[in-house]
């Protein structure tokens, strides 16, 4: 089974969707399941996960019921307030529905030690006897305060969102090498390989500029920890699905078929227990 791993739904509001500004009319409509189906099938991948894209509990609900009605959304990271004092009685809600798989909060929007809250710490500590799953989205300067999260919840499984974004348009590296390395030293984290494109330069990338980026991800989390994401439809803003999708391929063009099952569909499923 082949698996995007990484997708949003929305209908537009431009009040709550007030990230998708002017220079991105490309993606301010709605994108529903009904669109991405038929680009999945012509591109041989055969179901997706649903990841949240506000932070609303109305969210969770719409992605759960996108998934109910199209089979092939196979799961969905949604949002539940993890600060919040009755954390634990919304996550019991919500794992109910066999749909629900883990969580995600905008970390990318928010202060740097953020993720190191009492508040926040104390609702990831509530995940894992769900069995849910927590997604990491954030930049370079936060990957810091990711490896003191992951460390201190050994037994909770963790994915960093479209490789934590590094500055792919300035072609910087370093730093984000170094802390990303550190960051995969942990083994319950896994990693994307999602949402690139966004990161380079939008009119002009050339596959090329992904190669010491996925070089890094590759030798610092293997195949048995990476998995493939599109970002669509927020991977349009640089590249339709079909280019978003053959960046990572022909990286992995080489490796065995079993490896690229695992990074193309297996890890999702053993990640998300699909």
């Amino acid at each position: 089974m082949k698996i995007d791993a990484h997708q949003h739904f929305w209908k537009f509001d431009p009040v709550r969707d007030a990230w998708i500004d002017d220079s991105m009319q490309i993606i301010r409509r709605d994108f529903l399941p009904q669109d991405l189906q038929p680009i999945l099938s012509a591109n041989n991948i055969d179901g997706c996960i649903a990841v949240q894209a506000d932070q609303s509990e109305a969210e969770t609900d719409f992605l759960l019921d996108c998934a109910a009605k199209n089979p092939f959304v196979k799961g969905v990271v949604g949002w539940v307030d993890l600060r919040a004092e009755n954390v634990e009685e919304r996550l019991a809600l919500y794992s109910k529905n066999p749909l629900f798989k883990g969580v995600r909060h905008i970390v990318q929007a928010e202060a740097n030690d953020f993720m190191l809250g009492k508040d926040f710490q104390n609702g990831i500590g509530k995940l894992s006897p769900f069995n849910l799953t927590y997604d990491i989205l954030i930049f370079p300067p936060q990957i810091e305060a990711a490896i003191r999260l992951v460390n201190t919840f050994p037994n909770q499984k963790f994915v960093v969102d479209h490789i934590a974004k590094p500055y792919i348009k300035t072609g910087e590296i370093d730093g984000w090498k170094t802390n990303i390395t550190e960051l995969a030293k942990a083994p319950n984290v896994f990693c994307k390989v999602s949402g690139m494109v966004t990161e380079a330069d939008l009119k002009h990338w050339k596959t090329s500029d992904f190669k010491l980026y996925l070089d890094v991800v590759f030798n610092a989390f293997g195949v048995d920890r990476i998995l493939y994401g599109s970002d669509w439809p927020v991977c349009l803003l640089a590249a339709d699905y079909k280019q978003q999708l053959s960046i990572v391929e022909n990286y992995f063009k080489d490796f065995s078929k079993e490896e690229q099952s695992k990074i193309f569909g297996l890890n999702a499923v053993k990640f998300y227990n699909l």
